[in-house]
C-alpha cells in the first residue's frame, strides 16, 4: 500500500524513536510531500533534520508551523538553533523573544535557554540557568543532565560526574548519562569506570557510535588492540562518514602491525575530512551538544 501516507509515518517514526534519524528523513519527506499541511510529519522531520545538523532544512521545515507550535518551548529553542546556525538572523531574534515572552522565568524556560547558552558555548550562563530550573524544580528531567554537560564543557569533571550521576538515578535507561560519563571517567584517566560506563550505555542503546568509540579509545591507551578494533569496527557499521573513527582504526590497525591497512585508514580519515571541510565552512559551527530531551517531547 505505497500509497497510504500513515504507514510511511509509521515507518519513519519507528526509525526515529531508535535514534536513526537518517533512515526516519525519506520516509518523513515522502509523507510531507503528499500532506505538506499535516503538522506531525513535518515536526518529525524538521527535528530529524535538526539533529543530524542540516540547519537550513530544519529552518525552512519548521518555519510553516509557527502558528500551531509557537506556544510550545522545544519548538522555538529548536527553531531559533536552527535559525542561528542557519543564518537567518530574523527567525532565530522572533523564535528567542517568543521563547523569553511565553517561558515566563519557569524552570522548563531556564532549562531551554540554557540549553540555548550551551549551543553557543556561553558556559557559565548555561550554568546560571540550569541551575535556576533545578532550584525551582529540583526533579525537573534533564536538568541534572544538562548541568552536567555544563561542567564537563569548564572542564569541571567532578561536578559534570557528580549531575550525570544523579540524572542516571532519576532516568536509568537513559544511555547519554552514561555515555558523557565514559567520557568524564576517560578524562579523569579512570579507564575502568570509562569501559563499565560506555558498556553501560550500548546495553542501552546498541547504535550508539559514540559510546563504541569511547570504549575504542579505551581499549587503545590500555594496549587492548584486539578489543578496539572490535569496538572501533563496530562505530565505523553505524557511521562510516566519521573521520574519527578512520583515524583511530588506522593508529589501531598500525599497532596490529597491519600498517598498510592502517595508512589506508589514515588516508581515508584525510580525505573526508577534505571533503567535508568547504561544507562546514558555510556553518556556523560551535559543536551540538546532546539533546535527548527533544526526543521525550514527541509531536
Amino acid at each position: 500500500m505505497p500509497q497510504v501516507a500513515g504507514i510511511r509515518l509509521n515507518i519513519g517514526l519507528a526509525y526515529y524513536r531508535q535514534n536513526d534519524f537518517l533512515k526516519a528523513i525519506p520516509e518523513f519527506e515522502s509523507v510531507v510531500r503528499d500532506e505538506p499541511s499535516a503538522a506531525q510529519p513535518r515536526h518529525l522531520l524538521g527535528l530529524c533534520y535538526f539533529f543530524v545538523e542540516r540547519w537550513g532544512d530544519a529552518t525552512t521545515t519548521l518555519e510553516p508551523l509557527w502558528a500551531q507550535e509557537s506556544g510550545h518551548l522545544s519548538y522555538l529553542y529548536v527553531l531559533s538553533i536552527a535559525a542561528h546556525r542557519a543564518g537567518r538572523k530574523d527567525l532565530d531574534e522572533k523564535a528567542t523573544l517568543q521563547l523569553v515572552k511565553i517561558g515566563d522565568g519557569s524552570p522548563e524556560f531556564h532549562l531551554f535557554m540554557g540549553k540555548a547558552h550551551l549551543n553557543l558555548e556561553q558556559y557559565d550562563m548555561a550554568l546560571a540557568d540550569f541551575q535556576a530550573a533545578a532550584e525551582a524544580n529540583p526533579k525537573l528531567t534533564f536538568v541534572h543532565f544538562n548541568l552536567g554537560l555544563a561542567y564537563l564543557k569548564k572542564q569541571d569533571y567532578e561536578h559534570a560526574r557528580d549531575e550525570f550521576l544523579k540524572d542516571a538515578a532519576v532516568e536509568p535507561d537513559l544511555a547519554f548519562n552514561y555515555e558523557e560519563l565514559g567520557d568524564v571517567y576517560s578524562l579523569m584517566q579512570q579507564d575502568n569506570n570509562a569501559e563499565k560506563s560506555y558498556r553501560d550505555a550500548l546495553r542501552r542503546d546498541p547504535r550508539s557510535a559514540n559510546s563504541y568509540v569511547g570504549l575504542a579509545k579505551t581499549y587503545q591507551r590500555e594496549a587492548r588492540y584486539s578489543q578496539a578494533l572490535t569496538a572501533i569496527d563496530s562505530a565505523n557499521k553505524l557511521d562510516p562518514r566519521r573521520t574519527d573513527i578512520h583515524y583511530v582504526r588506522g593508529q589501531v590497525l598500525i599497532h596490529l602491525g597491519r600498517k598498510t591497512e592502517g595508512k589506508q585508514e589514515l588516508e581515508t580519515s584525510v580525505r573526508i575530512d577534505n571533503e567535508r571541510r568547504a561544507e562546514r565552512e558555510k556553518q556556523v559551527e560551535t559543536g551540538m551538544v546532546p539533546s535527548p530531551e527533544l526526543l521525550q517531547d514527541e509531536p
